[in-house]
């Protein structure tokens, strides 16, 4: 077997995760011929096949499962090689991955590149916005740093940190403005618009409407808060955001806000991170960032 290069492997790796030459050379930033050559030189060194080749996709074989738990260990390992050298520098420089919740990302995210970049122009920030297990599974793989999320999570090898809690509000037509706020109860026999499947903020609403257990007469799904709102505002049903999201998804649409009564649903948003991360120390320095972000937020609702 001739020497394999890092190169070689991520390569690997990218198209092992995207299942696609055009994708993962985009991913790679090198054109797919580039990409397809060095998948077949790393294939001739190895002296097996590792991808199993279709008119219209591609399948890890037997053996490239095990080469790629085997590769994803070695990067994750290199990277945090990386890690290290900026920990001992005592102060956080070049990339830095971090991921978001979409039920976060669009109302702090401004705030936080913001901060992060006066606290140091030397970062190279990535920001990557998907639900919670995208996330979780992309941080276990080193693929992020960092991640602001719904906790608890209980992974673990993950250390959670909260940031702060803050509550859930119903949004319903104007015209139902001067109606009593309905009880989580009342809420099941209404027509309750919701994130679709996969989004921790459906679960946390479902829960807290006693949905488990009780199916709702009427449950539609949206893709965003965005398009659950402008629903609403078209007089389809009633929906649950969060107090952050207010400001931003209700200035133009015609609906009203109303407060539940207490104990008032709510959700704790907090930051994880991989235990192993040499960057423990200036995450927890970015976590405090977060949760300033965070609290000025809720301060100027």
């Amino acid at each position: 077997m001739t020497n394999l290069t890092l190169k070689q492997l991520r390569y690997f790796d990218a198209l092992a995760r995207l299942g696609h030459f055009g994708r993962a050379a985009d991913d790679c930033a090198i054109s797919q011929p580039a990409l397809s050559m060095q998948i077949k030189e790393l294939e001739e060194g190895l002296g097996a096949p590792l991808f199993e080749r279709g008119p219209r996709q591609i399948w890890l074989t037997g053996f490239g499962e095990e080469f790629a738990a085997r590769v994803r260990e070695i990067l994750r390992s290199v990277d945090e090689l990386g890690d290290l050298a900026r920990a001992a520098r005592n102060q956080l420089a070049g990339r830095l991955r971090i991921g978001v919740i979409p039920t976060v990302a669009p109302y702090l995210l401004p705030s936080i590149i913001g901060d992060l970049t006066r606290m140091n122009a030397d970062l190279d920030i990535h920001v990557r916005e998907t639900v919670t297990p995208k996330l979780l599974h992309e941080l276990l793989e080193g693929r992020l740093d960092t991640a602001v999320v719904a906790l608890p999570v209980s992974e673990p090898s993950l250390t959670e940190v909260a940031l702060f809690e803050e509550n859930f509000v119903l949004v319903r037509p104007a015209a139902d403005d001067a109606m009593p706020v309905p009880s989580p109860e009342a809420l099941r026999e209404m027509r309750l618009l919701l994130l679709e499947e996969g989004h921790c903020f459906r679960d946390q609403a479902l829960s807290f409407c006693n949905m488990n257990t009780a199916l709702p007469r009427e449950l539609l799904d949206g893709s965003s808060l965005s398009t659950l709102v402008q629903m609403v505002g078209a007089g389809i049903g009633v929906t649950l955001i969060p107090e952050m999201a207010v400001a931003v998804e209700t200035k133009s649409a015609a609906v009203s806000i109303a407060r539940f009564k207490d104990p008032e649903p709510s959700r704790t948003i907090g930051m994880v991170w991989r235990k192993s991360s040499p960057l423990s120390k200036q995450l927890l320095d970015i976590a405090d960032l977060v949760r300033r972000s965070g609290e000025a937020q809720r301060a100027g609702r």
